[in-house]
């Protein structure tokens, strides 16, 4: 694992102030200890898709097990003058003693189905909110939108190119790794290869082109300098007229008698579609068969996919702003809300919250997420979410059903059931081992080889099934009809 990018600060203190003030109140009421269960979930999938990318969870890991309030911390919160001194000091002594559980890095999730599930102590629980949101949020828009690009690239290489356009340097560095997860080959942003081990790589700017005399002496001393790695940046003045022919000039006078092959010539505006072809006649004429055409500029899913259908002649691609802030859909709008708490006896007690807009209905209770596989073919049949105690009989037909139209069901035969959602902590201890980022990248792509064809169409994709069993289904329906919903 490479350095932890999140330890060199303390960011215990990086909560919503209502979370202080609630657990001030939960301190004063004597609620401190009372068991409490959360969920993070989403509701809607990024730009309409069939399906996000979890991703983000080594970082909340870091962050879960460096919880910690400083001496200014409870200086600052004393100073506020809203919060009892007896509260203070718990937070002096806090120890986080909570369970967590939370999908692999790369899997696949849907809307309305828990992607993390805190349970413990009412105060650590809650206090934990804005970390895990902001964290698992961010990460998961990214790569959910990397994930995209990726699939409309058919197989080229893509590239992070977004560093200086994301929303802050934790934003470059995170959103690289995020993207990486996605499926991204490599990142412009050194620091995030150097912390993360994501293959730094880059060519040059117009700057250096427009900083010689002329561009052929700006390609000759790339060259000169680099002849094992030379890819040429061909449109600072006119990609076709002088880019590409001083490019094949200097791989005629430079790289080739060094030793070497060129690697490559860049396109960063104009109609790339027709520049590529053209510029691909000339260096197969010149005996370039070999050097691939890489483009950028503003790039997206519906750019590149457009730029495949019209017989672009680009081998990979370097995508910046669109990837990095996930442009056309830059909020992933996780939420996290209550579901459980412990009662006097110990026994857990579901909660539920109510809205008059149906998709913000919670569904109440402590929970397992399953997935189901058909061992027919391998693939994601549907997703399951039952009570925590609930088991499933593989060898036993199931009969599952749309919560929000009951009357649709489906019986499934010859399947396997797995658990989504691993532990990660138990009474506060973590137990999961965080697999390399290349291992987390190559899960991503295996599981979303799983997933049906259909759900990933761009526009309209075919809605993946997440179904409750028949018990929670029933408490939800209780809960509803009790407060006359």
């Amino acid at each position: 694992m490479g350095i932890d990018f999140t330890k060199e600060r303390n960011l215990t203190m990086l909560v919503d102030f209502y979370e202080l003030t609630m657990s001030n109140g939960y301190f004063k009421y004597g609620y401190q200890d009372r068991v409490a269960v959360f969920d993070m979930f989403f509701r809607k999938v990024p730009d309409g898709g069939g399906f996000a990318i979890f991703a983000g969870l080594e970082q909340l890991i870091d962050y879960i097990k460096n919880l910690k309030f400083s001496p200014e911390d409870i200086e600052y919160l004393r100073e506020k003058k809203m919060f009892c001194e007896e509260f203070l000091y718990y937070l002096e002594h806090f120890k986080f003693e909570c369970d967590i559980w939370a999908p692999k890095e790369g899997t696949p999730i849907f809307p309305n189905e828990p992607i993390v599930i805190v349970k413990g102590p009412m105060i650590q629980a809650q206090l934990v909110e804005t970390m895990v949101l902001l964290t698992i949020n961010h990460q998961s828009m990214v790569a959910t939108k990397t994930n995209r690009i990726i699939r409309a690239a058919e197989g080229r290489p893509v590239f992070e190119f977004g560093s200086r356009r994301a929303q802050g340097y934790d934003a470059a560095v995170l959103g690289a790794r995020a993207a990486y997860i996605g499926g991204c080959s490599g990142t412009a942003c050194v620091l995030s290869d150097r912390i993360y081990g994501i293959p730094a790589m880059g060519t040059m700017a117009h700057s250096w082109v427009q900083m010689f005399d002329s561009e052929y002496e700006s390609f000759r001393r790339y060259a000169e300098l680099y002849p094992n790695e030379c890819t040429l940046l061909v449109d600072t003045y006119n990609c076709l007229e002088s880019g590409v022919p001083n490019a094949i000039r200097v791989f005629d006078e430079v790289v080739v008698p060094a030793g070497y092959r060129p690697k490559g010539i860049r396109i960063d505006s104009g109609d790339i579609a027709y520049l590529s072809k053209k510029a691909r006649k000339m260096l197969d004429a010149a005996g370039y068969q070999d050097v691939k055409i890489v483009a950028s500029n503003s790039l997206d899913e519906y750019i590149i996919r457009d730029l495949i259908l019209q017989d672009a002649k680009v081998d990979s691609f370097g995508v910046g702003e669109n990837l990095i802030t996930s442009k056309s859909a830059p909020v992933f709008g996780g939420v996290y809300k209550l579901t459980a708490v412990e009662d006097e006896k110990g026994e857990l007690v579901p909660k539920i919250k109510i809205s008059e807009s149906i998709d913000k209905i919670t569904t109440p209770h402590f929970k397992k997420l399953w997935r189901f596989y058909s061992k027919e073919n391998g693939q994601a049949v549907a997703d399951y979410i039952t009570l925590h105690d609930e088991k499933i009989d593989e060898s036993q037909p199931i009969t599952i059903f749309d919560p929000l139209a009951i009357w649709k069901k489906k019986t499934l035969t010859n399947y396997t059931a797995e658990e989504v959602l691993k532990p990660i902590f138990v009474k506060g201890e973590c137990v999961y081992q965080c697999p390399e980022l290349t291992e987390i990248r190559s899960y991503c792509k295996e599981q979303v080889d799983l997933l049906w064809e259909e759900m990933k169409r761009f526009e309209y994709p075919h809605r993946y099934y997440v179904d409750l069993s028949e018990k929670l289904w029933n408490i939800k329906q209780q809960l509803l009809m009790r407060v006359g919903v």
